[in-house]
């Protein structure tokens, strides 16, 4: 069976999100990061990323990781795209050049999408939001945002999903990445296909079970 560690408040919302669309019967250990426990942590402290129990599974202390049998994957795209490929059906490709795609949005989201998106969602959620400093970092962000955002909102004309057809492992990969920035006050407007794939893809019932999960955990 396919097991799963890492609470939803993290990137494991990826796996979680591509679990809930399959409906497969799954183990979720619910591993917290460790930074976010009192310190120093009790010894009844919920299983966490310096846990010895959880550096046997995952030595590098990260969440999220899976295991299925003898298999150990230990980075969220990874994750997704192995559970899609081996699991998922349609979510996952049909074909070599399908495959091929999927791991190409995968990379794009991760490398240009995920860190100045991280920027934009740490600055509005902490102190600096409001001061001149924190707009002008995340104008920076914004920026760096603007070439990658363009190309999906471009790929996504005359397409309800990234991969032409049918919602797939390359929306769900994008979409969590992109979420960190949907926030900002000005930056999805300027591009409205993408806004739209973005809500569709969020008012799917496999998101929303993801999202529930996250909304009952602590803060």
């Amino acid at each position: 069976m396919v097991t799963l560690y890492g609470v939803a408040r993290s990137r494991a919302s990826r796996p979680l999100w591509l679990l809930a669309e399959i409906g497969m019967e799954y183990a979720h250990v619910p591993v917290i990061q460790a930074y976010r426990l009192p310190a120093p942590a009790a010894a009844d402290a919920p299983m966490n990323t310096a846990s010895a129990a959880y550096l046997a599974v995952n030595p590098q202390g990260q969440i999220p990781c899976m295991t299925d049998g003898d298999l150990v994957l230990t980075e969220s795209l990874g994750i997704t795209l192995y559970l899609a490929r081996r699991y998922g059906g349609d979510l996952g490709p049909r074909d070599a050049a399908e495959d091929a795609l999927m791991v190409q949005w995968a990379l794009h989201a991760a490398t240009g999408i995920e860190g100045p998106a991280l920027e934009i969602m740490y600055i509005q959620s902490g102190e600096g939001k409001d001061t001149a400093e924190g707009q002008a970092a995340m104008d920076i962000a914004a920026e760096k945002l603007r070439r990658p955002l363009k190309r999906l909102d471009d790929h996504l004309a005359g397409r309800d999903w990234m991969m032409g057809d049918r919602f797939t492992v390359a929306d769900i990969n994008s979409a969590e990445c992109i979420r960190y920035c949907a926030g900002h006050p000005t930056l999805m407007a300027e591009f409205p296909r993408l806004k739209a794939w973005l809500a569709r893809a969020q008012a799917r019932p496999g998101f929303q079970t993801m999202w529930a999960l996250r909304m009952a955990e602590p803060a």
